[in-house]
């Protein structure tokens, strides 16, 4: 890592020149890394902590080097160790995507560096994001109640994470309002057992006590979906107990299995008791865009908030996360302070036809807002609707295929019928018990992951160890599912004849 100083007395740390020289050099690493990706293992093949640790120095350099000196480090040190989830063999998890489009928009996003936390710091930065997210909106067939041309609202969050955080604190406030706030102790969040566990650290961070978060068990019966009656049971168990039922997640795309929850019967169900719904289409809201797949969302009216994330599944690089919200002022209230510093001078809202500025600063967690609306109008301008509706359909048509080829052969199972562009299966064998079968698809998963070849992880339902396969990067055709099939077939063959079966 040795390199000549820099010249610290002449360094101009936003010099325009250097900025445009350096800028081209990043580019040009990352299109070589992107026309490389596919020859790396997909995987890091070194899992050892602490590796990284032995080829960098244990205190940060005195003096500064040249940007050719980094990128060579970073593709010398740094690329070896990273799971390149822009691998067009990625299917584990979900997709992280990224784009051209999704990478200028981050460019202008970081270049421009602006912060739209009050109307004021930034008016069309904040504008921009209340357009985007009703462009997105009516993208996914939202209605008018959950936009800002209805009463509603969104806001850009960093994660679901973030927006289950938001939307629980307000929830619990609306609640404590009417029952005082000695009674926090009373409240219960109810989620199925598919739901993701972010909601369980969510209701703990806002004071729910853990005792009160109610995992509901689904079962293949419903397609692993929550359904109304096991809520309603659930429910009235908790309301004879003396205890007040305050929030009730209903999942499209759930991460194990991608299992759909039905919106309308859990929104009625919902109404019924005076709980908060919220809608978590983290992964597949994306395909809501389809209209052959909005049907997944019919009853959204009925929720209180609803999230999705553009940079899962819609070209839009990290972080993106659409939160949505039927009622801004119960959101805001909870999160909301105004101390003199940062109120706004010159804003709207005196009167019907001048819209009222948006302070963002009171629809998150932190104070500071990154320009993340840039980026997403960015993703929506370039490619539109029609490019991103593409996008989507062809992951879901090779979903299709890989299920087809899985089902024909007598040694592997389709262990739910594939929703979107999620398939989980196993390698089947008759064994007189599970356990062994277990063992079998651990062994395949780790030989498939070991090769470098892809990448992919499991899920447990049922008591059954199953391998889930994701299709959905940015990168990813047919070509990559069917040598992902053939690659797992090979192995599949191997495993199973080292077993003698």
């Amino acid at each position: 890592m040795g390199s000549l100083p820099l010249d610290a007395s002449s360094l101009r740390p936003l010099d325009p020149e250097a900025f445009s020289g350096e800028s081209r050099a990043v580019v040009n690493f990352l299109a070589e890394y992107y026309r490389d990706v596919d020859k790396y293992p997909v995987r890091a093949a070194e899992l050892e902590p602490g590796l990284l640790r032995k080829v960098l120095p244990e205190a940060a350099p005195e003096n500064g080097a040249p940007l050719e000196d980094v990128l060579e480090d970073v593709r010398r040190e740094i690329l070896p160790g990273l799971t390149h989830w822009q691998s067009p063999s990625f299917f584990a998890y979900f997709p992280m995507n990224a784009s051209t489009a999704g990478f200028a928009g981050e460019m202008l996003s970081a270049g421009l560096n602006v912060v739209p936390f009050v109307w004021a710091a930034s008016p069309a930065a904040a504008e921009l994001e209340c357009v985007v997210v009703d462009w997105m909106g009516k993208l996914l067939g939202l209605p008018q109640s959950l936009l800002f041309s209805g009463g509603g609202g969104g806001v850009l969050q960093g994660s679901t994470c973030e927006a289950v955080v938001c939307t629980l604190a307000a929830a619990r406030d609306r609640a404590l309002a009417r029952l005082g706030h000695e009674n926090i102790m009373r409240l219960v969040v109810y989620a199925s057992d598919q739901t993701h566990v972010t909601f369980q650290k969510g209701a703990r961070l806002v004071g729910i006590p853990p005792s009160n978060f109610r995992v509901i068990q689904t079962s293949a019966a419903s397609g692993y979906g929550l359904t109304a009656d096991a809520v309603r049971a659930a429910v009235d168990r908790d309301v004879a107990r003396g205890l007040v039922p305050l929030y009730l997640c209903a999942t499209v795309g759930t991460t194990g299995l991608g299992a759909v929850d039905p919106v309308r019967e859990l929104g009625e169900e919902a109404r019924r008791r005076g709980m908060w719904l919220h809608v978590d289409a983290a992964y597949a809201g994306s395909a809501a865009i389809c209209p052959e797949f909005q049907d997944h969302l019919d009853g959204v009216e009925l929720a209180d908030s609803v999230s999705m994330n553009p940079h899962k599944w819609f070209l839009t690089n990290m972080d993106c996360c659409c939160l949505w919200v039927a009622s801004p002022r119960a959101l805001t209230s909870a999160l909301s302070t105004d101390p003199e510093y940062l109120r706004n001078v010159g804003t709207g809202g005196g009167g019907t036809e001048e819209p009222a500025a948006v302070d963002y600063k009171d629809w998150q967690i932190p104070l500071s807002h990154r320009f993340r609306a840039i980026k997403l109008w960015v993703v929506l301008r370039r490619y539109g609707a029609v490019g991103l509706r593409a996008h989507i359909r062809q992951h879901v048509t090779a979903a299709k295929w890989f299920e087809r080829a899985v089902t024909v052969d007598e040694r592997f199972e389709v262990v739910v019928p594939r929703k979107f562009s999620l398939v989980c299966f196993r390698l089947w064998a008759r064994f007189p018990e599970d356990d062994a079968v277990d063992d079998l698809n651990r062994e395949l998963l780790a030989a498939v992951n070991e090769s470098g070849q892809a990448f992919m992880t499991h899920f447990v339902v049922d008591g059954k160890f199953v391998i889930r396969l994701a299709v959905g990067g940015a990168m990813t055709e047919m070509k990559h599912v069917m040598d992902v099939w053939e690659l797992l077939q090979g192995k599949a063959e191997e495993v199973l004849r080292r077993h003698q079966i």
